[in-house]
Formats: structure tokens, C-alpha cells, sequence
């Protein structure tokens, strides 16, 4: 999506070459009351490359438009713990966590790692989002347990990557036992690439 934007002149995706930029006229925006919104969609705005002080302007807006909600989410998660104090109660963090086994298919910080930041954030409003969903085993259902998160989104993966994906009753079992303690929000559902019939 961002490379076809950038082929059509949008900004900012047209003249930063997909480097961390920083929108200050964004901050001019208001919110009506109680919407919500995703801050930073396509980016994270918690990875170690983003500079503090852009993570402090973000958050002291949100701090003025207490009428609506924000949420945040990220695959580095240990960067909210650094900032815990500093969010306000319209916010909803919520960290990727595709599993809790390492597949080695990203940069980001291990699943074990998400998954003890995020256990440990006493944050109120907690999310988690495990798209696109990879096999995990027993222990996720606990990990995700003891995060105590108000939802968690389920989702496969949409781009025909192959991925070590579970197979679809796993993940029915998975939400099925989710639902069990919190909120499950669901994406795209559907067997595993290796269960599909040749042809179809």
C-alpha cells in the first residue's frame, strides 16, 4: 500500500523513501468524542529508531483531546514499560504477538520478550494482536492469560507468505478458550495454506 501511494505522489510516502518521518502538522487534527483512533496505522511509532521526543508530542496530544480514544500498537513493547507514566487513561496499548515460539521471521523483538512486556505494563487498557496468527503451543494461552488484555485480535496471514501457520481448529480452540477471559476480535479466518486442496 505504501509503495503504491508513493507511485502516486502521496505524501509523506512520495519524498521520505519509507524513512521514520515526523508529521507535526498531524497534530493539528481533532477528534470528535469518543472516537477512536489508531495512531500511526502502517508504521510504529514504539520502535527504537522513532526519537522520544516524537513518542512525547504524540502523547501530549492525546493528553488535550481527552474526548476520544487512542490506541497504540507495536512489535516492541518494552518501549511502553520506559514510558508506563506517561499515558493517559484514553489509551488502549496493544503490542503484535503472532505466537510465543521464535520462528526467526522478523527483526522484532522475540514473542517471549512481547509477551513479559506486556504481562508486566500495569497499564488498564491492554490489547493484543496476533496477526498473522504462527503455530504456537499450550503455553500462549497462559501467556496471553497473564497479560490480563481487554481484546485480542486473531487473524491469518493475508499476502500468501506460507507461513508456519497453525491449522484452523487449533486457532478455533485458541478462541474458544480466549473468550473464556477476555474480548476476541476476529480478521481473516481460514485453514492453513498447507490444508487448502490442490487447486482450490
Amino acid at each position: 500500500m505504501a509503495r503504491r501511494l508513493e507511485a502516486m505522489g502521496v505524501e509523506p510516502y512520495a519524498s521520505n523513501a519509507f524513512k521514520p518521518t515526523f508529521l507535526p502538522q498531524r497534530l493539528n487534527q481533532r477528534f470528535k468524542r469518543n472516537a477512536m483512533i489508531f495512531v500511526c496505522n502502517m508504521g510504529d511509532l514504539f520502535g527504537e529508531w522513532v526519537p522520544e521526543e516524537w513518542i512525547r508530542s504524540v502523547l501530549d496530544i492525546v493528553r488535550r483531546q481527552s474526548q476520544a480514544y487512542f490506541m497504540f500498537l507495536t512489535k516492541n513493547p518494552s518501549r511502553y514499560l520506559r514510558l508506563e507514566n506517561e499515558f493517559p487513561g484514553n489509551v488502549v496499548l496493544a503490542a503484535t504477538i503472532e505466537s510465543n515460539r521464535d520462528y526467526g521471521l522478523s527483526r522484532a523483538p522475540k514473542p517471549y520478550e512481547r509477551l513479559e512486556a506486556m504481562r508486566l505494563l500495569k497499564h488498564p487498557y491492554k490489547g493484543v494482536v496476533v496477526e498473522p496468527i504462527i503455530d504456537f503451543d499450550d503455553r500462549f494461552i497462559r501467556a496471553l492469560r497473564d497479560i490480563g488484555p481487554a481484546f485480542v485480535y486473531v487473524g491469518y496471514d493475508n499476502y500468501g507468505h506460507r507461513l508456519p501457520e497453525p491449522p484452523l481448529s487449533k486457532t478455533m480452540i485458541l478462541m474458544k478458550t480466549l473468550r473464556e477471559f477476555t474480548d476476541v476480535k476476529i480478521g481473516t479466518l481460514r485453514v492453513a495454506w498447507y490444508e487448502q486442496r490442490h487447486g482450490s
